[in-house]
């Protein structure tokens, strides 16, 4: 695991953003290295596995509180709101971790290869685990990593290795919750289709009507099944995403509150401030400004000692 701390570090020293996350070429891959705790980082994660290198984290998922440790993976088994918070990290043992986005056209192939057991019901269905890391996935996320430095090879590799990575997940102990998304007749995976719609329209008016169509659902059991899952009604999920959003577009692009709530789709400023402040706790430039941090503290690729 040593090598694989290591490409964090010299990735996230070059290009992460000032809460520490790396978005890289690889389809789906990230990761995200801090060298201090951190304050609530508030996000709407869609189904991923993350590997938690070194450090620890505490997330929050619907109702759902765990804090994840190095060695562990983490699945988020549902398009979620996350409020995530470092709490183990330090100069020279920061926090690391590596994420990988799961391709669902994938998991229903590689389902009905391996064929499955009937899913559970929806309200056994977890949406926040964790397990210890095997090596499998460790082995497939350094030949991820590798591919950074190749650009080249990723578009005929990648895909490849996201698909051996993708068996592991299904022959292993997050198995269960896996195939119960794959299956294109769960609860779960018709409420995905409608949360396509909130990610792609969030700035419009969405009618529940359409999304509890989409969903094939009558609008109480709509109703009912989205509060399950997301600990949210479509109307305040949709504004999470609005928010969540805005503070990217101002921490990240330097966007004005009146841009951004704009640009999000809010019709008044206002209301926007209000909003935002009842979720992070600070109206928008108070906010942005303590969230700003300067990028010359990111962790060196040396910052931690190689292990024996």
């Amino acid at each position: 695991m040593d090598s694989l701390k290591q490409a964090v570090l010299a990735y996230t020293s070059r290009h992460a953003n000032s809460h520490g996350m790396a978005i890289t070429p690889v389809p789906g891959l990230r990761m995200m290295c801090l060298e201090a705790p951190s304050g609530e980082l508030h996000s709407v994660y869609k189904p991923l596995i993350c590997l938690v290198l070194q450090g620890a984290k505490r997330l929050i998922v619907g109702n759902e509180e765990r804090v994840f440790s190095t060695g562990q993976s983490v699945l988020v088994s549902a398009d979620m709101p996350v409020i995530g918070r470092v709490v183990q990290a330090s100069r020279y043992e920061p926090y690391l971790a590596i994420a990988v986005e799961l391709e669902m056209a994938t998991l229903r192939e590689l389902t009905a290869h391996i064929g499955s057991p009937r899913p559970r019901r929806p309200s056994e269905m977890p949406t926040l685990f964790a397990v210890d890391t095997e090596a499998a996935l460790l082995d497939c996320a350094s030949r991820l990593m590798h591919l950074l430095d190749r650009p080249e090879a990723a578009p005929l590799l990648s895909p490849g290795i996201m698909r051996e990575l993708h068996y592991w997940l299904l022959s292993g102990p997050h198995s269960s919750a896996l195939r119960t998304l794959a299956d294109p007749d769960s609860h779960a995976s018709r409420l995905a289709a409608a949360i396509a719609i909130l990610r792609a329209e969030y700035r419009s008016r969405v009618s529940v009507e359409r999304l509890a169509a989409e969903a094939g659902m009558s609008l109480s059991s709509f109703h009912k099944h989205f509060k399950h899952m997301t600990s949210l009604t479509p109307g305040q999920y949709q504004k999470r995403l609005r928010l969540v959003e805005a503070r990217r577009l101002m921490l990240d692009e330097g966007a004005s509150a009146t841009s951004a709530a704009f640009e999000v789709g809010y019709e008044s400023v206002s209301q926007f401030t209000r909003d935002y402040g009842r979720l992070f706790q600070a109206p928008p430039k108070r906010d942005v400004l303590r969230g700003r941090k300067p990028t010359e503290h990111r962790p060196s690729p040396l910052a931690v000692p190689i292990m024996a």
